[in-house]
């Protein structure tokens, strides 16, 4: 399924749960976020993003602590966690997302690329998915925003 139409699925599922999001997007810069506003209907659960590229604004702008990010790097599940729980809270909405990882070529915070996390918040909990993906620059950033928008698909399906 293309993103597009990943993004269409859960913009509906939002408006028929009556439910919000908000996302946290470091690999993807805006990605994910362009991909959702693309979609009609969209303004009413989507309520912003944050681009938070470098680890300075991941703690300036997401609260993420510094010694979070120097204990585990910014390509991390706790990482990825804080992004996303911080987005709720910052936006007041249902549901975030977040991403964070190396998008290549060559290797950063000593991980290989194509390591990504990926985390979703609710009032309830966050889930983090690890994800490893092959190719280019491009082809881990869209595979990324595909990632995050079908499991987030199938956690409103639940």
């Amino acid at each position: 399924m293309k993103n597009t139409e990943l993004a269409e699925t859960v913009v509906k599922q939002l408006i028929r749960a009556g439910k919000t999001v908000a996302v946290a997007e470091s690999l993807t810069g805006g990605g994910l976020g362009t991909v959702i506003t693309e979609i009609a209907g969209s303004s009413e659960v989507f309520r912003g993003g944050i681009t938070a590229y470098s680890d300075a604004s991941k703690t300036k702008l997401l609260d993420v602590p510094k010694k979070l990010i120097t204990k585990y790097t910014a390509v991390s599940e706790e990482v990825a966690k804080e992004m996303a729980t911080s987005a709720r809270n910052l936006f007041k909405t249902d549901y975030a997302i977040s991403t964070t990882g190396v998008a290549g070529p060559g290797k950063a915070y000593g991980k290989s690329a194509g390591t990504v996390w990926l985390a979703i918040a609710s009032k309830k909990e966050v889930i983090a998915v690890e994800l490893s993906i092959s190719g280019d620059r491009a082809t881990v950033r869209n595979a990324t925003i595909e990632s995050a928008l079908a499991t987030f698909s199938r956690i409103l399906s639940l």
